[in-house]
């Protein structure tokens, strides 16, 4: 992984760019694409990735996980948070952790972020015309999965919720393409790993770090906002709740609140 890395001095987006690469049939497994700046880059949910240009790792890698089902995505989610959990514990010594699905937080302040975005393609069975093969469904071709992280910035939009660059936390300055290099290592033994076929390490990992475990934090759901105690999130990528009942919760399914965090 990493292999090749490709630098971008300007792009509207590494995920695009790579997703792109795919459609055209240039990309390779492995392939990692890194921007200096991003004009249009992407979160969750539709947001935007707003990134201070030279600062910051916006990075991009593409992956061919063929020995996954698309209903086991999150496995691959939980691959790469733990990944970048694992890596960025090097330099944070402490309160370091993975906001479901697959944020980095410190403490309460934001650090990163994972997007991974799919190529689904139909399978040998959906593209025989015989009438006596079972469709299986789709199978899963590529990913791409795009990781923002601040590094070196320290002025913020203020529209954004509770950011923190790595330079804030340490005190230090960093080489971002060093950076992302290295990061790219951890990545890969951690998903020759899952290749491996070793899921529930990556799993327990994940609910070890995760952010606000055992803890009651305030939800909404549509209009109505209550308070639950984050339990853990399940193989299926589901956060289990406890209120009334233990429940799972679909991703996009509830809004976090949390108050404003000012940093000292």
């Amino acid at each position: 992984m990493g292999i090749p890395f490709v630098e971008l001095q300007s792009i509207d987006s590494t995920n695009n760019y790579a997703l792109a690469q795919i459609h055209a049939n240039l990309a390779q497994p492995g392939a990692c694409y890194f921007a200096h700046e991003q004009t249009a880059g992407k979160g969750q949910r539709g947001r935007s990735w707003v990134s201070e240009k030279g600062s910051n790792i916006l990075l991009s890698i593409v992956l061919n996980p063929l020995f996954l089902q698309p209903s086991q995505q999150f496995l691959l989610s939980a691959c790469i948070a733990v990944a970048v959990h694992r890596f960025f514990s090097h330099y944070v010594n402490a309160d370091l952790k993975i906001k479901w699905p697959n944020d980095l937080y410190w403490k309460d302040r934001k650090l990163g972020g994972i997007l991974i975005e799919n190529v689904l393609g139909k399978s040998n069975a959906e593209k025989s015309p015989s009438p006596h093969r079972e469709s299986k469904g789709p199978n899963w071709k590529w990913s791409v999965v795009g990781i923002g992280i601040n590094v070196n910035q320290s002025r913020f939009p203020s529209e954004l919720n509770n950011p923190v660059s790595l330079a804030q936390i340490t005190g230090k300055e960093y080489n971002c393409v060093q950076l992302a290099k290295e990061l790219c290592g951890v990545i890969d033994d951690s998903y020759q790993r899952l290749v491996q076929e070793d899921h529930n390490s990556n799993l327990k990992l994940y609910n070890q770090f995760l952010y606000k475990r055992n803890e009651i934090v305030n939800f909404k759901k549509g209009n109505r906002s209550f308070q639950a105690t984050v339990k853990s999130v399940n193989e299926n990528g589901q956060l289990v709740i406890q209120h009334f009942i233990e429940e799972p919760i679909d991703f996009g399914r509830v809004d976090w609140l949390q108050e404003s965090v000012q940093m000292e």
